[in-house]
């Protein structure tokens, strides 16, 4: 009589343990993605060293004489000193006065009319058919991907031939007319799918207009996406070297853009001074980021955890 026996499977063993540290010894999986964790992490370094440097040029030479810029631009001032920042300020030519003020004029101005027209299209291409929303977009997409050099020259054209050629009204126009817009309207309608179309119909129902749900209901809801688009449109307008350069001309105002390209000197150059207007210039974009940043990373986020 044979006893038989029955064959269990055997369980996976764990690596057996070192007999020097007393520990088990590691399979080339987890080495493998502990060099993988590691790499991760070295490239997230170089990463964010790429973006922080130059920051951190600008704060520190915006503390030192000249000499210590040029003989080691990275080291820290030893001591630091106000005297670029006052020199700054103090130019006759009021380079950091009159371009922050153009700058905060012209894009609060951009601003506040591109977002109304913005939002307004949007909602207005939200209430079409599938077929005319996708037509719209694609037009719009031309004019984000057309570079803003291909069409300064026409640009300037039409705004000679109204006699905006070389006003601020005219910079302003041609910011709402470049592809600022259709920046608004693609961030709009994205953030317009999430609505639900309930709420539209309940206020049809209750006998409100078009233009009362747009503003009462729709605008409110897009708190973030405004705060989104403002954001990036004011740096977008803020940081712009091309426009106001040929549009206003170097004889008829200047941005804060401008004024550092014109205090740049033909043989030498005062990079004490120059540090000093550049981190002036970013003071006004950073404390508008720091009060719309709550709402910018709402904007960011949503829809995330549907």
């Amino acid at each position: 009589m044979t006893v038989s026996t029955s064959h269990r499977p055997t369980a996976s063993r764990s690596p057996a343990p070192s007999p020097i540290t007393g520990r088990a010894a590691s399979t080339p999986r987890a080495k493998r993605r502990k060099w993988a964790t590691k790499g991760h992490l070295i490239a997230a370094a170089l990463v964010t060293l790429a973006f922080v440097s130059p920051v951190y040029l600008t704060v520190v030479n915006a503390f030192k004489p000249q000499d210590q810029i040029v003989s080691d631009p990275t080291a820290l001032p030893a001591p630091p000193t106000i005297q670029n920042l006052t020199d700054a300020l103090s130019r006759p030519d009021h380079i950091i006065q009159i371009g922050l003020a153009n700058s905060l004029v012209t894009v609060v101005a951009s601003v506040i009319l591109i977002i109304p027209i913005g939002a307004a299209s949007s909602f207005w291409l939200s209430r079409r058919s599938a077929l005319l929303q996708r037509i719209v977009l694609a037009v719009f997409g031309a004019g984000l991907m057309i570079p803003p050099s291909v069409i300064l020259l026409p640009t300037i054209r039409i705004l000679t031939f109204l006699q905006l050629d070389h006003t601020y009204a005219g910079l302003v126009l041609s910011n709402i007319g470049g592809g600022y817009l259709a920046f608004a309207v693609f961030v709009y309608s994205g953030f317009l799918r999430s609505i639900p179309g309930e709420i539209i119909e309940a206020a049809t129902v209750d006998g409100a207009g078009t233009l009362r749900i747009w503003w009462k209901i729709v605008m409110p809801l897009l708190r973030p996406a405004t705060a989104t688009v403002t954001i990036f449109l004011s740096l977008w307008i803020w940081n712009d070297f091309m426009n106001p350069q040929f549009i206003l001309g170097p004889l008829h105002g200047q941005t804060i853009t401008t004024g550092l390209y014109q205090s740049l000197g033909q043989f030498s150059t005062n990079y004490a001074q120059l540090f000093g207007v550049m981190l002036l210039a970013a003071v006004i974009p950073v404390a508008g980021y720091l009060f719309l940043q709550k709402q910018f990373i709402a904007g960011l986020t949503s829809g995330a955890s549907k």
